[in-house]
């Protein structure tokens, strides 16, 4: 995505500011190249409550020490004392004061009441307000936890909300409609690959009715706390309020911020629900499902418990097995569901589900979890769409393919862990960028006029300078490999996080070194289809007030698009499946949120459900069969499909069954074989359910039957020793 690009793009100087000598509030990194300057200034009135004492005697002057990097400075900003209103309710501090009267934060702090929505978008553009904002594209509905920027500096779609530099009171604030009781606030800088900004402290405060304000004090001393921010544009910063408050508007203040920068940040606020027993508000929406799921956010351990309790509960339709382990050791588990778990059956399509591929997209590691109990709940409940899904298909689920990063951004939390962190596997492999490149060798054969007669559409080999020792590989990448080669699956999707589209091959453009050209497959049709299908079901995608999530309105083109007129990925597993397998496979980026909070799961799920379902019975669409010798009606393994119009070929099972994904139309399908008469027919599909039977049978060519006679040590029959001989007179 380019919101990675341009987090990863993002980078800084440490600068950091110490207010006071007590140490309190210490807003900053220490670096190598810091040089410190003392300055003694005269402290107003009002900021006796924001900065350390740093004098003897309770002095007026306070003494601010400024670390200097690059010739860039803390901004402070001289203030009017707020003259507060009382808080109409107030809850336990859950962050203590000094004597000196400053905030005392604890060394780890941690989200106590869910996000309000702000990254989830459950919170509204009209929600949001500002004193100021320098232009749209900054304007406060920008100001929301990791929302990415697009490429050009100051378009519609910039990366925070930013003040206009003369604004001298800067505010963000937050309707929360309800009476709210806030708890804690998240921020980051601005998201930009051009400029540096970002908020070093900052006060909160409150009000009923956005008319009267009250601030966030320190118990202590009575006095607005200050609330120390940023060092950098992107690492979250928790700042939980000495004293809850109950109110419906929250205001976020900036005191200082980077020079040379402007006044900038995206946030996400910390509340829970209060009654309203009075029903003086709109009832808050209830965000939820009726299904008894597991809906919480679920580590290793966890993920190998429930995935137990699941194979516990449903033996008879599913099998764990593991498909490889991580660079740090930790199993690649998958869940196989069907009603013959364990084995491939003639005729019956493999149809897969990965998830976590970058570890800290976590919403698809939970659906996969949540799909495996569901299906097998309503398995045992007898309800005839599950029921025939199981019987029909054989399903993989791989809920998490990069464990390693899952248990980093884990650790961190789901408001805590940013952007990009826990994104790559323990080396520092982007395993979406990590499979084969088989879209230049192709493309160059193609260009050369040599596919499909001297090099193959379909199943293109592995280069050989994958397969060295020192070849950059990471061992997940491996294990799917070897996973997909091993079993024959038709279908997949790859389930992704921080966008609300559904994407497909090819993802790499054609053109060398562009960033975006629409790179369609052959099979544009039917990965148009397989794409509309998932972003028609899914509840986000098709909610018309929705907004974008960050730079791009992919309503605008039916919530999917080509993976290449995106932004070129150069080795993803979908264009790799493409090639090298049979298997058709898309990208669902599954919600704004990569790591959404667990209160909001039982949403995500009734988002996704039905999509998840629509898809897996997606694999009947098109034609089926079986490639049969003619003689011995045992079936042809590795026979190739190929349908006129449709440059990419695809193959037969160890049994010769085989599945060709095709949109509605009539078809002229070819059957061949190494050693056989090919054999074409007419095939139509229909918009009835189902695939429909194509069926094969192949007969020897002379030749062949003569290479397999001589093996035997039989004898030539009279009537094919007259068929060749009559072969190498016409030679």
């Amino acid at each position: 995505m380019w919101g990675l690009l341009l987090a990863l793009a993002t980078f800084a100087p440490a600068v950091g500011v110490s207010l006071g000598a007590s140490g309190a509030s210490v807003l900053g990194l220490a670096s190598p190249a810091t040089t410190e300057a003392p300055v003694s200034t005269p402290a107003p009135r009002s900021s006796q409550a924001e900065l350390s004492a740093g004098n003897k005697n309770g002095t007026s002057e306070q003494h601010v020490r400024i670390r200097v990097i690059k010739k860039k400075k803390i901004i402070m900003k001289k203030r009017k004392k707020l003259t507060p209103s009382r808080p109409p309710v107030t809850a336990r501090a859950s962050v203590t004061t000094s004597p000196a009267r400053t905030l005392d934060l604890p060394e780890k702090q941690e989200p106590d009441c869910p996000p309000l929505g702000l990254e989830s978008l459950r919170v509204s553009d009209n929600q949001l307000d500002a004193s100021s904002s320098q232009s749209f594209g900054l304007g406060p509905h920008r100001g929301r936890l990791n929302i990415q920027s697009g490429l050009e500096d100051g378009d519609l779609f910039d990366g925070a909300w930013c003040a206009e530099r003369q604004d001298a009171e800067p505010w963000l604030q937050v309707d929360a409609r309800h009476p709210t009781h806030f708890s804690g606030i998240i921020t980051q800088g601005r998201n930009s690959i051009w400029r540096y900004d970002w908020v070093t402290s900052y006060k909160v405060q409150f009000s009923n009715d956005s008319l009267t304000w009250w601030g966030s004090k320190n118990r202590s001393s009575g006095m607005d706390a200050v609330f120390p921010a940023n060092s950098d544009p992107e690492t979250p910063v928790l700042n939980l309020l000495p004293e809850p408050q109950v109110a419906r508007f929250i205001r976020l203040l900036p005191q200082t911020w980077l020079q040379g920068g402007a006044s900038c940040l995206r946030a996400e606020i910390l509340a829970c629900p209060v009654s309203d027993p009075n029903g003086l508000f709109p009832e808050v929406p209830v965000l939820g499902s009726s299904d008894t799921l597991d809906f919480r956010h679920h580590d290793y351990k966890a993920m190998r418990k429930l995935m137990k309790q699941v194979n516990e509960q449903c033996p008879n339709i599913t099998r764990i097995y593991s498909i490889g382990k991580s660079h740090q050791g930790l199993k690649l588990y998958v869940m196989e569901m069907s009603d013959q778990p364990g084995e491939h059956e003639l005729g019956e399509p493999e149809v897969r589900y990965v998830a976590g591929m970058h570890g800290n997209e976590a919403l698809g590691r939970e659906l996969l979890l949540l799909l495996m109990q569901f299906l097998c709940r309503e398995f045992l409940r007898g309800d005839p769409r599950v029921t025939r899904l199981l019987t029909e298909t054989r399903i993989h689920l791989l809920p998490s393919m990069n464990p390693d990063g899952y248990e980093i951004a884990f650790r961190r939390g789901s408001e805590l862990v940013g952007w990009a962190e826990g994104r790559w596997n323990h080396q520092g492999i982007d395993l979406n960028h990590n499979f084969a490149d088989l879209n230049t060798p192709l493309w160059e054969a193609e260009d050369d006029g040599l596919v499909p007669d001297t090099v193959p559409n379909h199943h293109l080999p592995l280069p050989t300078y994958y397969t060295l020792p020192n070849a950059t590989v990471a061992p997940e990448t491996w294990a799917v490999i070897k996973w997909m080669e091993r079993i024959p699956f038709v279908l997949s999707a790859n389930l992704h996080g921080g966008e609300l589209v559904v994407s497909y091959p090819f993802d790499m453009t054609r053109t060398p070194w562009a960033a975006r050209e629409l790179t369609p497959t052959p099979d544009e049709a039917v990965f148009r289809w397989l794409s509309t299908v998932y972003a028609g079901t899914n509840w986000a995608m098709q909610d018309p007030d929705r907004r974008p999530c960050h730079s791009q309105d992919f309503s605008s083109y039916g919530n999917i698009i080509n993976g290449a007129d995106w932004h070129t990925v150069p080795g993803s597993m979908n264009d790799f499946s493409y090639l090298h397998t049979n298997c058709f496979e898309v990208t669902v980026e599954l919600s704004c949120d990569k790591f959404p909070h667990e209160n909001e799961l039982r949403q995500e799920w009734e988002n996704n459900k039905d999509a998840l379902l629509t898809y897996l019975e997606q694999v009947r669409m098109g034609i089926a069969g079986v490639v049969r010798d003619k003689d011995t009606e045992i079936g042809i393994a590795d026979a190739v499909i190929a349908v006129d119009g449709i440059n990419h070929d695809v193959t037969t099972a160890w049994g010769g069954d085989y599945w060709r994904l095709l949109t509605p139309g009539d078809y002229v399908v070819t059957a061949s074989a190494e050693g056989y008469h090919a054999a074409t027919r007419n095939c139509r599909v229909t918009f009835e359910e189902g695939p429909v039977p194509c069926n094969f049978h192949l007969t020897k060519t002379p030749k062949q039957r003569l290479r397999e006679l001589l093996a035997a040590g039989a004898k030539v029959p009279p009537d094919l020793r007259r068929r060749l001989e009559r072969l190498r007179g016409q030679n």
